[in-house]
């Protein structure tokens, strides 16, 4: 569908119950759905917005276009858990509905205060030439799920910065209220990281400064920030658009990106002896503003946005688009990232169907579904590839191809099935540890595959669109090779 600016703005009252229910069964009866997994209802899901623990539960929303896939009026989608893995909707809990945030209720984040959890996101506003004007803008919510917005902004846009202004994340450090956002200067040229502080929270918010990482610029905007502690070091990630590929490697439009420092230093928005290069939070295909928070018992998750900016997906002719990750937890181990699946996704492994194998070969048990988790270590100095989502005619699979002698890892999508982002290559070839086990975790979710790789040292995210009926998994040649596969259950 060729979408319109008129179709894109046009106001959620205009859609009758009967239409939202239609993109509903639509989106709920696609093959290429997730089951334990956050899909949209309907419509385009894009951001993770409000990760945090409140009330006893964790909530997350994620910006939500019912309406189509398309970016259009959007509002945030509120989720909780119990766990971090079964989540239930619990409707939307922000909605484009004053002048501040007229064009669309963006992303943002959420702190908990006592028996409140505290809001805070940028307001899309365009006036009748459709100049944008972005605001950060503060909400309340209670236990009950019930909103109230503030009836001024926050913090509106600086004169130095272009209307790209956006993506708060708050925190709190020592009695004093912090918030990072994304900015591009008014010539929009340089992307950053901005600071503010305020001690009182619904007001006097002032800019402490230009957030100092790194000696490279980072392209011509950053989106979504978050700093997170992660096993005593200072963690800031973000999504630098344009970055020179000189300074870090990548691959897709816009990479997300992250920084290790020693610590932060709030007075002076530093991040300490930072690692300077950033590296790619997710060596896939698909994987953009992800969100991090501390939990109270100081434990770091992120959940990530599974699309990309300037992308589209088969399953956009049916009316939905993408999806969000699965959480991580998060630690570091000799200077770099690690992200790992939380505890709890166990639990949705089917035990009664569990398969073991060992030894030399080319064969592993066939799931019934696209629906399962495999670990599995590959013995070192091998070459040969993995192929999952197999044909039965061999013509079509997710390919992973490794030389655990050389030390290297290639995913390769470009014959899974329908093409995608075909302009940004079909392979991400993933550097390892010469003459190691190779050590790969592999959840698959119908149209979504997440590789956990030694442990977590790496993540490749991609999503996938294979026939339903393509389950075969198998190496190339014999391979030694030992792991065991678990079908998954629903969330």
């Amino acid at each position: 569908m060729d979408w319109t600016r008129e179709m894109r703005y046009r106001p959620y009252k205009d859609y009758s119950a009967l239409d939202l229910l239609k993109l509903q069964r639509q989106a709920g009866s696609s093959p290429a759905q997730l089951h334990y997994h956050i899909h949209p209802a309907s419509g385009l899901l894009n951001d993770p917005n409000g990760f945090s623990y409140f009330n006893h539960e964790w909530h997350v929303s994620y910006q939500n276009f019912p309406f189509g896939a398309a970016h259009g009026l959007k509002s945030w989608m509120h989720m909780s858990s119990n766990d971090l893995v079964h989540w239930q909707e619990r409707g939307m809990v922000l909605t484009p509905d004053n002048q501040y945030d007229s064009h669309g209720a963006y992303s943002g984040s959420a702190l908990a205060q006592g028996d409140r959890l505290f809001l805070m996101y940028t307001g899309n506003h365009r006036d009748k030439d459709w100049v944008r004007t972005p605001y950060q803008l503060g909400a309340w919510m209670d236990k009950d799920g019930h909103v109230e917005k503030l009836a001024k902004p926050l913090i509106e846009k600086p004169a130095k910065f272009s209307e790209h202004f956006r993506d708060p994340q708050i925190m709190e450090k020592d009695g004093h209220y912090y918030a990072i956002l994304g900015a591009q200067t008014a010539e929009g040229e340089a992307g950053h990281i901005d600071l503010w502080t305020s001690d009182q929270l619904e007001s006097g918010w002032h800019e402490v400064g230009l957030v100092q990482m790194s000696q490279y610029q980072m392209g011509y905007m950053i989106e979504c920030p978050n700093l997170v502690f992660v096993d005593g070091y200072a963690v800031m990630i973000f999504c630098p658009q344009g970055l020179n590929k000189q300074v870090s490697s990548y691959q897709n439009v816009y990479p997300n990106m992250y920084l290790i420092g020693d610590g932060f230093n709030f007075d002076h928005a530093e991040l300490v002896n930072s690692s300077d290069k950033p590296l790619n939070l997710d060596c896939g295909f698909d994987v953009y503003a992800s969100q991090a928070f501390n939990a109270p018992d100081g434990h770091a998750y992120a959940i990530s946005w599974v699309g990309l900016p300037d992308t589209t997906y088969p399953t956009d002719d049916e009316n939905w688009a993408n999806c969000l990750s699965q959480v991580k937890e998060l630690h570091v181990k000799d200077g770099k990232l690690y992200q790992q699946p939380v505890s709890a996704m166990r639990t949705l492994r089917v035990d009664a169907k569990r398969y073991d194998f060992a030894g030399t070969l080319p064969m592993i048990p066939e799931p019934d579904t696209q629906q399962y988790e495999l670990s599995i270590t590959i013995a070192k100095d091998q070459e040969g590839s993995l192929n999952l989502l197999g044909s039965q005619d061999n013509h079509h699979a997710l390919k992973l191809n490794f030389d655990t002698k050389k030390g290297q890892l290639t995913i390769d999508r470009g014959q899974v099935g329908q093409p995608v982002a075909t302009d940004h290559g079909t392979t991400r070839t993933i550097d390892l540890t010469a003459s190691h086990d190779l050590e790969l975790q592999i959840f698959i979710d119908h149209s979504l595959a997440e590789i956990f790789i030694n442990g977590g040292a790496q993540v490749a995210t991609l999503r996938y669109f294979a026939d339903q009926n393509n389950n075969r998994i198998y190496f190339n040649q014999p391979t030694k090779a030992q792991g065991s596969l678990w079908p998954l259950s629903n969330m």
